[in-house]
């Protein structure tokens, strides 16, 4: 195993962009609930302790024994972790007279502190807490300050340990880089974190890890599980099956394309055409919920009786990333939700789990597809809800709508594609209405269906505006969307961000 740095999740919302941030400076980090930090692991060489929902002098507040790390590790509390650490050395943190929220200017006043260096006066941070820090303990040294934060940055003597009030990992902390890269400093750190070290790492461990046993791998399409089967292939070359449903679901042509795409890459790939099963099971279903179980369920179904068919399989893979594993985990170590793709496979069928990249963020699997010399249409294609269509059809779903909604949306997404506008937007595609609506096309009137086009900008579908694309554009879509899909007359532009909207319509 890499080095690494241990972050002690406290609940905070950008807890995950603090392991990307550490991540793009080219260092392995993990993320553990507060109180399970992993004291048998001799290759930790720093510990961070996240921001909190809650006040240090709240009831429920998260409040370890931070002893055995104190002095053992350098260790940068950020937030309520620098608050925690002053409050549980005898500091005092109270509520401030204003919540201290957004821009502030930071400013160095200690000359040559190792978490300050390259710091220049009034440098941009962002702010985020109803509390400050109003006495700090006597060994604790105020490195940094802001005109409202007097203890903004701080350090404590006789250990390698320090404390900011305000996030680096935010992108309006414009020296929040500067901030984590120094820390990665004081802890003597490597940096050796990269997407070919990665995969010498991974293939080496899925050759001892699996030696001469079968694997069956659930393909979707997507960069997950596409990346996922390469690596597999790497490792174990023909003892790995590919397994490709067609659940009648897909985008336009999708399923000949993906399957020519991955023989091409000398995968072993099956391909079951499963529509009709699909269409069969969704007849008449219009709730949101209950499609989406349908549709989980006819996929395991079909999934397991083509499993089934091969005896000698021992391993299920799946394309589970670094944000699943972490989200299905509260920071007291509860199963909150289970996010594997294929839930209830492995017990089903009597098979063991492998997922190669259950330690990789979305950008990082992006990238170890590139390394592996993967077709950028692939590496770059844009993240397709796991119902497919089926949650872009508002309310029932037949085969007709479903032909509707894919001309409409090869359009859109061909069109982005000629607009060189494809790489500039996260997620887009079409959802068809369950509105019909009156037109005129030609001298006839018309009471036809209307469509709406979504596109998203994002970095990791937390938070996501709508993408600003070109009037011209829009235009020539809904031009061609009216002029050449039959049954819709009417095309819409959604304009709405994440949050309060979500980026699917369902």
């Amino acid at each position: 195993m890499p080095e690494k740095i241990i972050i002690l999740d406290f609940g905070s919302q950008t807890t995950q962009l603090i392991a990307r941030r550490l991540r793009e400076l080219n260092e392995y980090c993990e993320i553990v609930p507060y109180n399970k930090f992993p004291t048998s692991d001799e290759q930790i060489v720093g510990v961070i302790l996240s921001g909190s929902p809650f006040s240090v002098n709240d009831p429920e507040a998260f409040q370890p024994d931070l002893s055995a790390i104190r002095g053992k590790y350098p260790v940068l509390g950020i937030c309520y972790g620098a608050q925690y650490l002053a409050y549980a050395s005898g500091g005092k943190v109270e509520k401030g007279d204003s919540r201290e929220y957004g821009r502030a200017m930071l400013s160095p006043v200690v000359p040559d502190d190792l978490l300050m260096k390259n710091i220049g006066k009034n440098s941009q941070v962002w702010m985020s807490h109803g509390d400050t820090i109003t006495v700090i303990p006597d060994n604790f040294t105020i490195v940094a300050g802001t005109e409202d934060v007097k203890a903004a940055a701080y350090r404590i003597e006789g250990e390698k340990t320090w404390g900011v009030q305000f996030h680096p990992e935010v992108f309006h902390t414009e020296i929040g880089m500067t901030i984590l890269d120094n820390f990665l400093t004081i802890c003597g750190a490597k940096r050796d974190w990269t997407p070919a070290s990665f995969i010498e790492t991974t293939v080496g461990k899925l050759k001892v890890q699996l030696g001469d046993d079968k694997v069956i791998l659930a393909l979707s399409g997507g960069v997950d599980s596409s990346v996922s089967a390469v690596l597999l292939h790497k490792a174990i070359g023909k003892n790995l099956t590919c397994i490709f449903v067609d659940n009648g679901l897909l985008r336009k042509n999708e399923f000949e394309k993906v399957i020519a795409d991955y023989q091409h890459l000398g995968l072993n790939v099956i391909g079951i055409d499963a529509k009709e099963h699909f269409y069969k099971e969704l007849k008449g279903v219009s709730d949101p919920e209950q499609k989406r179980k349908i549709i989980g369920k006819g996929f395991i179904t079909v999934f397991d009786r083509e499993a089934q068919k091969r005896k000698d399989i021992k391993w299920l893979a799946q394309g589970t990333i670094y944000p699943d594993i972490i989200e299905s985990l509260s920071i007291t170590g509860t199963t909150i939700k289970s996010h594997h793709n294929v839930g209830g496979l492995p017990e089903k069928m009597n098979l063991k789990l492998v997922e190669p990249l259950r330690l990789l963020f979305k950008d990082e699997v992006r990238k170890v597809g590139r390394e592996l010399g993967m077709n950028a249409h692939l590496i770059k294609r844009h993240p397709f809800p796991g119902p497919g269509l089926g949650v872009r059809i508002l309310g029932d779903i037949t085969p007709e709508k479903v032909r509707i909604l894919q001309d409409a949306d090869a359009i859109f997404i061909s069109g982005l594609r000629e607009w060189n506008l494809y790489d500039a937007v996260w997620q887009a595609g079409v959802i068809l209405l369950p509105v019909q609506s009156v037109g005129v096309m030609g001298d006839e009137r018309t009471y036809e269906n209307a469509v709406a086009l979504r596109a998203v900008t994002s970095t990791d579908a937390m938070t996501a505006d709508w993408a600003h694309l070109p009037y011209e554009f829009l235009s020539k879509i809904s031009n061609e969307i009216i002029n050449k899909v039959r049954g819709v007359n009417r095309v819409v532009y959604d304009i709405s961000s994440k949050p309060p909207a979500t980026i699917e319509w369902e």
